[in-house]
């Protein structure tokens, strides 16, 4: 169980302020991006950090139990927090993040489908999917890629 699992079974479904990496892996023009299987929207591979675990390593393994791939982080985009970074989870907990963004490039065979996501793929940056989770609109738009 991670971190904010533990957590939460203290807390509850208050709002917590967690810390998280996700990463942008580009192909030419086109974006990776994984579909939720708990909300169903599209978002960038994304998570929580553990404790004691480098943001950087963060971004390498959400990207690789999300979509099968390996990653290595080559620079820093972003740190995006504050407002429009506030998330429900369909389960009622509640999030405000911190998310640190990288680029990553990757290698490997895509998975399309993971304990987490039904599916993965790059999108052409001007046909990004219309149902984005919030978090990865708000980080696409802080990166002006939309």
């Amino acid at each position: 169980m991670g971190y904010v699992l533990d957590l939460r079974q203290k807390v509850g479904q208050q709002p917590l302020i967690v810390v998280g990496s996700a990463a942008i892996v580009r192909q030419q023009q086109q974006l990776l991006l994984v579909e939720r299987r708990d909300n169903h929207l599209w978002g960038l591979p994304a998570g929580s950090k553990e404790l004691n675990e480098e943001t950087t390593v963060t971004a390498e393994r959400e990207l690789h139990e999300e979509t099968g791939l390996q990653g290595t982080v080559q620079k820093l985009l972003a740190v995006v927090s504050g407002q429009n970074m506030q998330y429900t989870y369909p389960n009622g907990d509640q999030i405000d993040s911190v998310t640190v963004v990288y680029e990553v490039s990757a290698t490997g065979n895509l998975a399309a489908t993971t304990d987490e996501t039904s599916n993965a793929n790059f999108f052409d940056l001007n046909k990004l999917p219309d149902q984005l989770t919030p978090l990865t609109k708000k980080i696409l738009i802080t990166l002006k890629l939309i």
